[in-house]
This record gives structure tokens, C-alpha cells and sequence, in this order.
């Protein structure tokens, strides 16, 4: 079947050592079968070096180093295995990362995740993110219309791409249309939810209190655009239901509305600065199986109503 991109896609690449905030260190890195059989088989020198380098326990995984660094990053901020072997040694997290995939009714999506600081910086600077290209073909086959989640979602890009009307017009109307009312819940509770999750970094507990459904969009509205639209991008496409799609909808909606309150109370008012707290709202939420449950079930249970 077919594999779709926004097009931005193709542009990325990993800047590696020029990263600011890099993949490999902060993140516990399990390492699939199929790349530890082929570390097994290495006869390489640094084939001991990889083996040893593996935890057994649970889901084979890198040992991390001081600073919770990956053992094979150089000080540099390259990849030693790279460096020794070639990329094609990379176990499959880090072959993939920071990529993500949808199934739909016409085929395969593939997107960028934006923890990742080159994704970031490519979908906050990208016109066009409700417009596709094809890259490639993967085995397989299209999911069934049975409920087909992608229509309703890319109705949604269309609606908030339209630049004919200001954006707080264009979110008022989402908020419509995908059946949301986050100002139907207080700030405090919000935040409340907010401080009951569990923090990869603590200090960003506190960077979070600051929410509000009122948070202002004006200066930094292109930016927000763009992330809400990646939000929706990824997440609702995957919907298995009306309900599920309201719940998904509302995530990404409840996203939106911190990264504004982030924007607004930390004073930001460049590219640079946005991108950090983008990547710290993808991490803290989106790379949360657990936070990102919460926040869907506290959407579908307190903001009950039908799907536009």
C-alpha cells in the first residue's frame, strides 16, 4: 500500500551533534531482536562493546550512563555506532525515531514526532501541513472504512488552514466541529489534571500550572496553527470510534491551549524559543502512553458532548 507524508517530510534529516537537546540521552533505549541477534553476530571489535553494553532484564535496552546518557554517544554528540559501523547497525528505535505511523482507509501515514528539535523547527516553519506526498510503499494493506477517522481529521486541517478568517475564529469553529468545550472546565481543574501526572522533568510540573483556555493566540498564532495542526495530524487519525475521535480531538485541542498559556507567560517571541516548548509539551504529554490517556479521558468525561 501507499506510504503518505506531510510535505515537510522529506526535508528532515538528524542534525546530530548540532542537537541542542538530544534523543539519546533522557530516554531509556530498548533494543529490538532482530538488531540484537545481528550485535551477536558481530565480529567486529566493537560488537563486545555493544553486547556488553545491553540489559537482559525485561525488554532487552542500552545501560544509560551518567546523566542518563546512551553509552554509545560520544561526547560530541555523534553516535559511536554510527561511527564504527554504519547507520544500518542502529537498532530499530533509533533507525525510526523520531517517526510515527498512521494506517488509514487509503493506506500508510508516516510523520515526525516534535520532541525531536529538527522536527520541531520543520513543522512550526512549514507551510502546506494539510497537503500530502507519497514516499514510498510499504507491505500491507489499507484499514476497512469501517469509521474512517482520517476524513473527519483532514476536514479539520482544511478548516483550520483557512486563512480567510483569523485563527481564534478558525479554533472557536474546531472547537465546534470536533464537539470541545475546554472553558466548560475550570482553569484550576485543568491544572489540577495537569499536576496529577507523572514529569520526565520535574521543573516542567511547574512550567504547566500556568494553563488557561484563555491563553491569548496574537503574536505567536502561525505557530500555534501549525502545532495544533500536528497534533491533530498524528493523533486522530488513529480513532476507532465517534467517541474515541471526540477524546483524541480534545487532546490535541488541551495541547494547543498549554503551549499558548507556555507562550504567553514565559514572554516568547522567537522560533528558537517556541520550538523548546513545543518539544517539552510533546515529551511530557505525547510520549506519555499514561499522560496521554489521562488528558483523553478527562476531555470524553468532562466535556461531554456530540461530534460535529
Amino acid at each position: 500500500m501507499k506510504l503518505y507524508a506531510p510535505k515537510y517530510y522529506s526535508h528532515f534529516s538528524c542534525i546530530a551533534d548540532r542537537c541542542k537537546h538530544s534523543c539519546c540521552v533522557g530516554w531509556e533505549i530498548d533494543v529490538d531482536e532482530e538488531s540484537l541477534r545481528a550485535y551477536a553476530a558481530l565480529e567486529h571489535p566493537y560488537g563486545k562493546t555493544l553486547m556488553a553494553s545491553i540489559s537482559r532484564e525485561d525488554t532487552p535496552h542500552f545501560c544509560l550512563t551518567a546523566g542518563e546518557r546512551c553509552p554509545h554517544l560520544e561526547p560530541n554528540g555523534l553516535c559511536r555506532v554510527i561511527l564504527e559501523l554504519g547507520e544500518s547497525y542502529l537498532c530499530e528505535i533509533c533507525r525510526e525515531h523520531p517517526r510515527f505511523y498512521n494506517d488509514t482507509s487509503r493506506g500508510r501515514e508516516v510523520g515526525l514526532g516534535m520532541a525531536c528539535e529538527e522536527a520541531c523547527r520543520l513543522i512550526l516553519s512549514s507551510d502546506g501541513y494539510g497537503e500530502w506526498i507519497e514516499v514510498g510503499e510499504v507491505s500491507g494493506e489499507a484499514l476497512p472504512e469501517d469509521f474512517a477517522a482520517a476524513e473527519h481529521r483532514d476536514r479539520w486541517l482544511a478548516l483550520l488552514a483557512d486563512g480567510s478568517r483569523s485563527y481564534a475564529a478558525r479554533l472557536e469553529e474546531l472547537c465546534k466541529t470536533c464537539g470541545i468545550d475546554l472553558s466548560s472546565v475550570t482553569d484550576a481543574a485543568w491544572r489540577a489534571l495537569l499536576d496529577s501526572l507523572e514529569y520526565l522533568d520535574e521543573t516542567h510540573r511547574a512550567w504547566f500550572s500556568c494553563f488557561s483556555t484563555a491563553a491569548p493566540t496574537d503574536a505567536r498564532e502561525l505557530w500555534l496553527e501549525r502545532a495544533l495542526a500536528y497534533f491533530l495530524f498524528r493523533h486522530c487519525a488513529r480513532a476507532e470510534d465517534a467517541w474515541d475521535l471526540r477524546a483524541r480531538a480534545g487532546f490535541c485541542l488541551f495541547c494547543e491551549r498549554l503551549l499558548a498559556s507556555l507562550a504567553e507567560s514565559r514572554g516568547v517571541d522567537s522560533l528558537e524559543a517556541m520550538i523548546l516548548l513545543a518539544q517539552t509539551v510533546s515529551e511530557e504529554l505525547e510520549y506519555s502512553e499514561e499522560n496521554t490517556a489521562a488528558i483523553r479521558d478527562a476531555v470524553a468525561e468532562w466535556t461531554a458532548s456530540e461530534v460535529g
